[in-house]
């Protein structure tokens, strides 16, 4: 270090200079993105409906097929078209392998990870995007297992702008609102779902079944702002790491071979008294004694 400051008696104050640019640079943009952002934030009010068997559109529906030997179970929901993202339907009592159908002209976007929780049995579904797993379809099917329970969730839409609050590029508030309600609003229709439960046999006991559709409608705007003192403190804890990362590998192979230097001069030391005691005594010092071990 001392051989690189006597080569350049400016590095010091280079790399204080440099460090501080970095963070004033930093902190002007902290700064710039606290006093004039263009982001907006933007938030929803959802709005839960449920629907059960008895207060469905229409009474449930029986049909036998003989030749099939199966009972079809049928109900009809007419679910608010407004801003409508979520579909959920829960069916119990059901009988093993029982299946259950929902149809909606309208298409919805489905798949049986959406809605779950990640388990070790679901690992997909920590990495799990509707937009490119979901099946967009007008009728989608889920089959029963042990328990005779099926849980069925859909999406009216992957845009993820339509549901759950958002962000939006603006240059003032107005624009923002607008741009934000533009992208809330949606109208699905028609929005009626058509719920069908399949079961084998002739079967006389109805099954349990519940529909959840839920909308949403603009609440609130805000400007996108930041805490600027902790943003500061995070940019000055940035640039620290990263003169770090520079200066202390230097800083090692500099102390490295500087305690390499000073083995050598001491080995060098010692040859010396050798030497000169050799010669003090009358003895001529052989090649061996002279070099440095």
């Amino acid at each position: 270090m001392k051989k690189a400051l006597a080569q350049n008696p400016n590095l010091l104050r280079t790399l204080i200079g440099l460090s501080l640019t970095l963070i004033f640079m930093l902190s002007y943009a902290v700064y710039g993105a606290t006093v004039s952002p263009s982001v907006y934030i933007y938030k929803t009010d959802a709005t839960v409906n449920e629907y059960t068997a008895s207060s469905a559109d229409e009474d449930v529906e029986r049909t036998y097929d003989a030749e099939e030997n199966t009972t079809t179970w049928a109900w009809q929901v007419i679910a608010n078209d407004a801003n409508l993202t979520w579909v959920n339907i829960t069916a119990t009592e059901l009988s093993s392998g029982a299946v259950l159908k929902v149809t909606n002209v309208a298409k919805l976007y489905s798949h049986e990870l959406l809605g779950t929780t990640y388990t070790l049995e679901n690992p997909l579904e920590e990495e799990f995007s509707c937009a490119d797993l979901c099946e967009h379809a007008t009728v989608h099917e889920r089959t029963s297992e042990e328990g005779g329970t099926i849980e069925f969730h859909a999406l009216t839409s992957v845009d993820p702008a339509r549901r759950s609050n958002g962000s939006v590029f603006a240059s003032d508030v107005v624009e923002a609102e607008e741009k934000a309600r533009a992208a809330i609003a949606y109208t699905h229709t028609p929005s009626i779902l058509r719920i069908e439960i399949i079961e084998s046999g002739n079967r006389t006991t109805e099954p349990s079944i519940s529909a959840e559709t839920v909308n949403e409608e603009f609440a609130s705007i805000a400007v996108f702002s930041v805490d600027a003192a902790t943003e500061f403190l995070w940019a000055l804890a940035a640039v620290v790491g990263c003169f770090s990362m520079v200066l202390i590998p230097s800083f090692t192979v500099y102390f490295a071979a500087r305690a390499k230097e000073k083995r050598d001069e001491a080995k060098l030391e010692l040859a010396k008294n050798e030497v000169e005691a050799s010669i003090g005594s009358g003895e001529t010092p052989s090649e061996t004694d002279i070099a440095p071990k």
